[in-house]
């Protein structure tokens, strides 16, 4: 079965996503990397980083830029503080995700993802539209270095986030679907986004949630795979009716609690490796 490859979300020396000792012993093939930080950006790193990777035999399929000073406390603090949105740190972030694309560049990745951040309702705005200029000066350079763009889905209803790539109209701009971020979020349901958004989807993640009693305002609640509101088997066969053949990967973001998001990934393996045999 050489569509769906398990992957999971990794980390190197920030973000939440799982040690590469522990993707290794998990004997899991391919990450999605949140983009380590600056002093860690540099070709020596990225050469010896891809040394460690070819002796596990790990690829990566995309990696994910991160700022200082994001925090997802609380869904106001996230459309204050996450991604490119925030007016203050614009200009800053963008360059830096320039950069990180460039890392990537260094380490074979030609995808590179990121939270944009909840986009400005008013699409008339200056605000919005230069949200849009920041998103094609990105996609432009990711386009010199051969590379897309995905946009992970969770701040924008589906219906905003297609207006969105509509509006950058970058060929390589394209979508990284979490359908657990939808409803921690409380931004719609997952399968109907998915199936709308179709062919924008190039990239995934498998992470589950249930719903809030107040979506929209209140966080939803992540939980491992398989005990949340997605339905992960309808996930997948609505990714197999879509066309999408890529990694599987894996995210569960419980990084203080490093045995249990071990045991947790090891049964999300499990779990889509059996739905693969059945759906294959």
């Amino acid at each position: 079965m050489k569509n769906w490859p398990i992957g999971v979300f990794a980390s190197i020396d920030a973000g939440l996503g799982v040690q590469l000792d522990i993707v290794h012993e998990l004997q899991i093939p391919t990450i999605h990397l949140h983009a380590p930080s600056k002093e860690n950006r540099t070709p020596e790193k990225a050469k010896l980083f891809l040394e460690k990777l070819a002796s596990y035999g790990i690829t990566i399929s995309c990696v994910f830029g991160g700022f200082e000073g994001e925090s997802y406390a609380d869904i106001p603090t996230v459309a204050e503080t996450v991604g490119l949105v925030p007016e203050t740190t614009r200009e800053k972030r963008s360059q830096e995700m320039k950069e990180i694309a460039d890392f990537a560049k260094l380490l074979g990745c030609s995808v590179v993802g990121l939270h944009v951040g909840f986009v400005p309702h008013d699409t008339t705005s200056d605000d919005y539209a230069d949200v849009l200029r920041v998103t094609q000066e990105i996609c432009d350079h990711c386009h010199a270095n051969g590379q897309s763009l995905h946009l992970e889905t969770g701040q924008e209803t589906v219906e905003a986030l297609i207006e969105f790539l509509q509006k950058v109209d970058r060929k390589n701009l394209h979508v990284n679907f979490d359908p657990a971020n939808m409803i921690l979020y409380g931004t719609g349901e997952p399968l109907e986004a998915l199936e709308k958004l179709g062919t924008h989807v190039r990239s995934i993640h498998c992470k589950d949630a249930t719903w809030s009693k107040n979506p929209g305002v209140d966080w939803g609640a992540e939980v491992p795979l398989g005990a949340g509101d997605v339905n992960i088997e309808a996930y997948l066969r609505l990714l197999k009716k879509i066309g999408y053949t890529g990694p599987l990967t894996i995210e569960r973001e419980i990084p203080q609690e490093p045995k249990r998001q071990k045991e947790e990934i090891g049964q999300a393996v499990a779990l889509l490796q059996r739905l693969k045999e059945t759906i294959c």
